[in-house]
């Protein structure tokens, strides 16, 4: 996720603590979908929909740090 910003990303994650708790998030979120995809869990269609969208809205606020970051740096 973002190559782009892979330095900034490492950086951030040690050093903003809502960047990194976010970061978390998304990953567990991730992985949860992954399981349920390949039927590690439970899960109906709607279900995956629901955290893929909240997985998205993630990503989106990860973006948004990032580009602020690297326009103040």
């Amino acid at each position: 996720m973002f190559p782009e910003f892979r330095e900034l990303i490492s950086n951030l994650k040690t050093t903003d603590h809502h960047f990194g708790r976010l970061f978390e998030q998304h990953n567990v979120l991730d992985q949860k979908i992954k399981n349920m995809e390949n039927g590690l869990e439970s899960a109906s269609h709607e279900q995956i929909e629901v955290l893929k969208k909240e997985k998205l809205q993630l990503k989106d606020q990860l973006h948004t740090i990032l580009r602020k970051a690297s326009a103040s740096a």
